[in-house]
């Protein structure tokens, strides 16, 4: 099958504190849904976002599917 050519995309933010941090709230990995635009966003997109298991907003980074 063809890959598929659509300029929006759906990824996944995932927050960088939360695997190395040991001393944190609750546990578990934040990780938030969204759109971007393939033509003008080539890189990968990193979002500051609340993260509920460190308890703040820290930045969260595009993981691969």
């Amino acid at each position: 099958m063809a890959a598929s050519k659509e300029i929006r995309i759906t990824i996944n933010v995932e927050c960088i504190r939360c695997p190395e941090d040991s001393e944190k709230r609750c546990r578990g990995i934040s990780r938030y849904t969204t759109c971007k635009n393939r033509r003008n966003t080539s890189m990968r997109l990193e979002l500051k976002k609340f993260c509920r298991y460190c308890g703040g907003h820290t930045i969260h980074k595009e993981i691969k599917k």
